[in-house]
């Protein structure tokens, strides 16, 4: 089982501005939910406990935080209503569920690769984890957690990736991914040339992370200098050594729908289809 996940939502969200001047990113609203309270289900959903959030470093407490957390006078308020209902909506997750935060400097190191690194070195973790993002999520997945379906194809430290079948004008916008026979991972390529494409499966940074492959990726992070705004630390460039050096990562296509809320067009989209304004 996996009991634990990284879910970086630091940055400043700067594709989205001027509304993540205000709001944080991840917590832009999908429905009456944040973008990654979807992905924080997800995981939910397939036995985790503890949910690690990577958040930015403000000096304030984040909406992320605030959200998670207990609000005692909205609670009061709602009490004195007897808006029983209402109560229940506060309850953003289940009380056996943790929440814990780390915190990355905006001027530091930024990749998908660093909020892992600094996750793994500030809590000691050394089991498998999840990884996914909190600006997307999936929508009609298997069993109602992709997390789910994807922890039920791996065996004992074992790592893997998902894998969403996209278009190849679409795959040069992500990583491309190719696999063997078997189902293991033998390459993957960050922004393909169209030219370039052989598979049509692309990552969305949806993993689950052995020991040894975090272990990877803590070097990666702490052995590479590129300067602060020279390099992008991707996290698919340690998963690329772990694979050329005989680690193992099994991929699984996607089940439900990929839903990324990373650019406009693609929050506007997901927002009809969960509302059921869209098929």
């Amino acid at each position: 089982m996996i009991k634990t996940a990284i879910v970086p939502v630091a940055g400043y969200g700067t594709r989205r501005l001027p509304i993540t001047k205000a709001v944080e990113k991840s917590m832009l609203p999908v429905g009456n939910r944040p973008i990654v309270d979807f992905a924080v289900e997800d995981c939910i959903l397939a036995g985790i406990k503890d949910i690690v959030f990577v958040i930015t470093e403000t000096g304030e407490k984040s909406q992320i935080e605030t959200y998670y957390g207990r609000n005692a006078r909205l609670e009061e308020f709602l009490a004195a209503r007897n808006a029983t209902e209402k109560l229940k909506m506060l309850e953003t997750a289940p009380s056996d569920v943790r929440f814990h935060f780390v915190k990355q400097d905006a001027n530091d190191k930024y990749g998908t690769a660093v909020p892992v690194a600094l996750a793994v070195k500030e809590l000691g973790l050394n089991e498998s984890v999840a990884f996914c993002n909190g600006d997307d999520f999936f929508w009609d997945s298997k069993d109602g957690s992709e997390e789910k379906n994807l922890v039920s194809h791996i065996t004992h430290d074992e790592a893997a990736i998902i894998g969403v079948r996209l278009p190849k004008e679409e795959i040069t916008k992500f990583a491309m991914i190719e696999k063997n026979t078997d189902g293991f991972m033998t390459n993957i390529v960050e922004k393909p040339k169209l030219a370039e494409i052989t598979s049509d499966l692309a990552n969305i940074n949806r993993f689950i992370l052995s020991p040894a492959l975090l272990t990877e990726i803590v070097n990666y992070v702490d052995n590479h200098h590129f300067g602060a705004t020279d390099q992008e630390y991707f996290i698919t460039d340690p998963i690329l050594n772990f694979v050329r050096g005989g680690g193992k990562m099994r991929v699984v296509p996607a089940s439900g729908r990929f839903m990324d809320c990373g650019s406009l067009e693609g929050w506007l989209y997901a927002n009809q289809v969960v509302a059921g304004l869209s098929k």
